[in-house]
């Protein structure tokens, strides 16, 4: 047994415990040095570049710089969508030290409303990093901009900046046919480059805003800042500048466009007019409309619902997308596929006694003129519009005859026009019958196809186009908004000369003669106009009425009454404009859209410029 006290003198046995533990200890140094060093050639030779690469993001930040809109003109280069210099009230999340107080200090100075509030909140909370301001008001006026400059020493973080807000300089009469542009979102980002879009806040959303979206929003640019660790902006290292928009000249007059509204005044309807020697639209007016600007930070819910809700449907676009029975305007062209067929001359005749019967049927289909229209001939039908004479004509050629004439004139077809969301109307046979419903084609609706009416639907541009067409001897152009084009013909109608020869006289006689139903269209012009009225029956009377006059119609209420109509193009010989008139509800074609029509041609032949004839090519 070792005695007490042993290892506490035994300092040989001290001695090499220490050495032992300081043995272990250098040992471990050792080993730790080495995975240090192991560990930054790793970092600083293996790994250098990839490293260097995100030192160096850390340090430079690419910042877009979105383009300039391109702007868009009418045709004398009146601004009709431009870019004006706008200040915005902005927050930097930074320099914010209690949200809530700063928000109450910016109303006791700003008005705010609820939407701009409602905004901000959510652009707060998907803002990225703290030093990119967040827009609280989007357009300040001088008053508010003085109002925030007195006090901006007690508004910490609160900032006003200079940005170019989209504007529409004559609102309304624009909106169908410029369009608007809206706050950018997922589904817009899906149809372009992404990456062209950073920076970008606004898009195309209708018209030409949206057609030419690519060529009027231009090329993003670039800029490469130095930052600090925290993210703070030092310096701009590197520029690219953005590619502005290219600017478009549209082929309307806004002087003409906004004449051609104030002759509508306050009924629904629309206007198309085109140059019949090129395709180029000159009017293009749908009414009633809204004021595109309220769309371009957001519009309000309470003003969306009132546009959304209104029974007048200010946000439909009637020129493009609204489907009418064309009426009598379709007469003349029915009478060209008769002469074409052989199956009536100029001196083919019929008796008219207010009705026609179909074999074996005691069904009546009535002509407008209750007590008939006598002894009847081409020129006395168009003139006065007789039903009967087209009934029994619409018979002879047949629904798949006179589809395939009427097809030339691009009816039930859409024409081309550089404008999106343009609809097709219907231009019914046998065949679409069959395909369409599953059932078959009866006499009775190749009569009432012969008067525009049954399923026939047109567009006003289609009836504008058409009538073109024949103002042109033929010739087809498709119609187009923008200038700068070469005009694009189409198939063309051939019309054998005599034909059109006695259709024009007719179509002239309908607005100079005694008896045709736009009659009052001779007075005051100093050129020939040549045209057709229509009225497309909204609300069918009973079979049983035998007194179907004006007394009748005036018991209709309004929204059942027939539509107004009116094609026509002038002057005769050289035809510098045709149009389509379509009054909603508006009753006699002769008596409501006639007389528009015919103030509209007379501005445009007085007033109106030329179109250039570089850009006009040979029929």
């Amino acid at each position: 047994m070792r005695p007490s006290g042993y290892f506490f003198n035994n300092r040989h046995a001290e001695r090499q415990l220490f050495l032992a533990r300081a043995a272990i200890a250098v040992i471990g140094t050792l080993i730790l040095a080495g995975v240090l060093v192991a560990q930054m050639i790793h970092l600083q030779v293996t790994q250098h570049d990839h490293y260097s690469v995100r030192s160096k993001d850390n340090r430079i930040r690419v910042l877009p710089l979105p383009p300039t809109r391109g702007l868009i003109t009418d045709r004398e280069g009146r601004a009709l969508a431009e870019n004006l210099p706008t200040y915005r009230l902005e927050l930097i999340p930074e320099q914010v030290t209690d949200l809530e107080e700063t928000l109450q200090a910016i109303k006791a100075l700003v008005p705010l409303s609820e939407l701009e509030e409602k905004r901000f909140d959510r652009a707060w909370k998907r803002r990225r990093g703290n030093f990119n301001p967040v827009p609280l008001k989007f357009r300040l006026d001088q008053q508010q901009l003085a109002r925030l400059a007195v006090n901006q020493h007690r508004l910490t973080g609160v900032s006003v900046s200079a940005h170019l807000t989209r504007h529409y300089p004559y609102g309304a009469s624009t909106a169908h046919i410029v369009g608007y542009v809206g706050r950018i979102d997922q589904r817009n980002l899906e149809s372009v480059d992404p990456s062209n879009y950073a920076g970008t806040t606004h898009f195309g959303k209708t018209g030409i805003e949206s057609t030419y979206e690519d060529q009027l929003h231009g090329w993003v640019g670039e800029q490469r800042v130095e930052t600090n660790a925290a993210g703070r902006q030092l310096r701009v290292v590197e520029s690219t500048l953005p590619i502005p928009g290219e600017d478009i000249k549209l082929s309307i007059d806004i002087e003409l466009q906004r004449y051609a509204e104030q002759q509508l005044g306050d009924k629904a309807g629309s206007v198309v007019a085109l140059d019949p020697r090129n395709g180029e639209v000159l009017a293009f007016v749908s009414l009633p409309a809204y004021d595109a600007n309220l769309f371009v930070n957001g519009i309000s819910v309470a003003d969306y619902k009132r546009l959304n809700t209104d029974k007048k449907r200010p946000l439909f676009n009637r020129s493009l997308k609204g489907q009418y029975p064309p009426g009598s305007t379709i007469k003349q062209l029915v009478g060209l596929a008769g002469l074409e067929h052989g199956l009536i001359s100029r001196n083919h005749s019929l008796s008219c006694s207010g009705y026609y019967l179909l074999p074996n049927s005691e069904h009546r289909y009535r002509d407008w003129k209750r007590t008939g229209h006598g002894r009847t001939d081409l020129d006395k039908a168009l003139v006065q519009s007789c039903d009967v004479y087209f009934y029994d004509l619409a018979r002879n050629l047949g629904i798949d005859r006179m589809h395939n004439y009427l097809s030339k004139f691009g009816l039930g077809q859409r024409t081309g026009i550089d404008l999106l969301g343009e609809r097709s109307g219907l231009l019914p046979s046998r065949s679409w019958k069959k395909e369409r419903k599953n059932e078959i084609w009866y006499p009775g609706e190749t009569l009432i196809t012969g008067i525009g009416q049954g399923f026939m639907l047109t567009t006003p541009l289609q009836l504008a186009h058409s009538t073109a067409i024949l103002a042109n001897g033929g010739s087809g152009y498709k119609p187009q908004v923008t200038l700068g084009k070469n005009a694009e013909p189409i198939t063309a109608v051939k019309i054998p000369k005599r034909h059109l020869r006695d259709v024009e006289r007719s179509l002239h006689r309908v607005t100079n003669s005694r008896l045709g139903t736009a009659r009052s269209l001779s007075e005051n012009h100093h050129f020939h106009i040549a045209g057709k009225t229509g009225t497309a029956q909204v609300y069918a009377l009973s079979q049983n009425d035998e007194d179907e006059d004006a007394e009748v119609r005036e018991d209709i209420p309004e929204h059942l009454r027939d539509h107004a109509l009116f094609v026509g193009y002038a002057p005769i010989k050289d035809p510098k404009i045709a149009l389509a008139v379509i009054v909603e509800h508006g009753g006699s074609g002769g008596a409501v859209a006639a007389p528009i029509a015919g103030r509209i041609m007379q501005w445009w032949l007085d007033n109106g410029s030329p179109s250039p004839a570089s850009k006009t090519p040979s029929p």
